[in-house]
């Protein structure tokens, strides 16, 4: 029987030929948490009562989503963390390092690995051809100290998108389409395998993009052969020895094939409050935006700011509206004041924040008051995400966002 690219990287981490359905104990290879989940991941590593990390090189604590903290009680959940990685030689990503899925995708994580984080959106490594996928606390703390966890094998669905985007479509607005047809439960635990020429045609942070909202879809992880430019997005970070490229055979069993015509998508929205709940730019031109937020593990990359950059260059964001950017990284926030973004987006008079998750989780820096409309380049709109029940989150691209802060309502030109 031919096998799936999560069925074969499973297989290699299980030591024998697994398929759908069928539960496994697979070795990982980098286990990581974030400063909302970690500490509870350290308390219950410790009534394990093992000594040791098994892989603590490969053991990553970031501090990412209050970073840094506004409040005393976030401060202290930091220094569990910090103390944690010195007593047992975890590695840590400390307060203005980046997000947690940018940073792993720049640093730790290989094609054909498996990466186990508590962290949903851990699917975004997925996009450099590994098996990534968010688990509990718990479960991560198993993975650490014995370097090995267990999973249900997942069916997966095939998603083959091919022709060009219309000019300032972008990948985001595919996922947004994908979920809007599928739903927001619609994959749930399965793996969503892209390919067509659309999808080869990306560049890595598209393809980043897509494996970042996969669990939008409920999905347990989204995956991506390993290609040249996975080659060249390694060789770039300093790891082109780690290239490894694993295809599907040409007989694997999926459990639902999708076919996508790229020039049929449009710019897409995510309105309040479920992802899943899309709909074409066009008909939201009424909608009038109080804040605009540019960044996150989904869209803070930084040919995302290079978007927003060239929209707003020479221009100013709308008298009532705030726009907030936020670089994934301090990689990212380095490469933008080189390029002179930084300083086109104080010209225009948005605010830049330090790397990091920003407002999207809701606990600081861009809260929303009540009755308030954001427009934001993540992934996530449930009710109360921006830190406010009262509140009303869109989805859309970067592309959306940078005319929607310049035109103070909804819009793609």
């Amino acid at each position: 029987m031919g096998m799936t690219l999560a069925e074969k990287i499973i297989s290699e981490h299980a030591g024998k030929e697994v398929h759908a359905g069928e539960l496994v104990i697979a070795k990982v290879d980098v286990a990581a948490v974030q400063d909302g989940t970690g500490p509870l991941t350290v308390q219950e590593f410790k009534k394990l009562g093992i000594p040791k990390l098994k892989n603590p090189e490969r053991s990553i604590l970031f501090i990412d989503h209050a970073s840094p903290s506004p409040r005393k009680e976030l401060s202290n959940t930091h220094t569990v963390l910090r103390e944690f990685s010195k007593e047992y030689g975890a590695v840590l990503s400390d307060v203005g390092a980046g997000v947690c899925h940018q940073r792993l995708v720049e640093t730790f994580v290989n094609p054909c690995e498996i990466l186990v984080g508590a962290d949903s959106h851990t699917c975004t490594s997925g996009a450099l051809g590994a098996f990534a996928t968010g688990m509990g606390s718990t479960d991560i703390a198993v993975a650490m100290a014995l370097g090995k966890t267990w999973l249900k094998v997942p069916a997966t669905f095939k998603i083959e998108v091919t022709g060009k985007f219309r000019p300032g479509i972008c990948s985001k607005d595919l996922m947004l389409h994908l979920i809007g047809m599928i739903g927001a439960d619609g994959a749930t635990y399965k793996a969503l395998e892209f390919c067509g020429d659309t999808i080869d045609n990306m560049s890595m942070s598209e393809r980043f993009t897509l494996a970042n909202m996969a669990v939008e879809a409920g999905a347990k992880a989204g995956l991506f052969v390993a290609d040249e430019k996975t080659k060249e997005f390694l060789k770039s970070r300093g790891r082109e020895d780690k290239f490894r490229s694993l295809k599907p055979d040409s007989d694997a069993v999926y459990e639902r094939i999708i076919k996508i015509n790229a020039e049929d998508i449009g710019h897409t929205v995510s309105c309040p409050h479920t992802v899943d709940n899309t709909k074409p730019v066009e008909v939201l031109k009424d909608v009038k935006v109080n804040q605009v937020f540019v960044g996150t593990c989904t869209n803070g990359r930084i040919e995302d700011l290079r978007i927003v950059a060239e929209i707003l260059d020479g221009r100013k964001v709308h008298k009532d509206v705030r726009m907030l950017i936020c670089p994934a990284s301090k990689d990212v926030y380095l490469q933008a004041l080189d390029e002179g973004l930084i300083k086109t987006f104080v010209e225009a008079n948005a605010t830049v924040l330090p790397p990091g998750c920003g407002p999207c989780v809701g606990v600081h820096a861009g809260t929303l008051a009540d009755g308030e409309v954001c427009l934001a380049t993540q992934n996530r709109n449930f009710q109360g995400r921006m830190g406010n029940v009262k509140g009303f989150i869109y989805l859309a691209s970067p592309y959306v966002a940078a005319y929607t802060a310049l035109r103070g309502h909804i819009s793609a030109e």
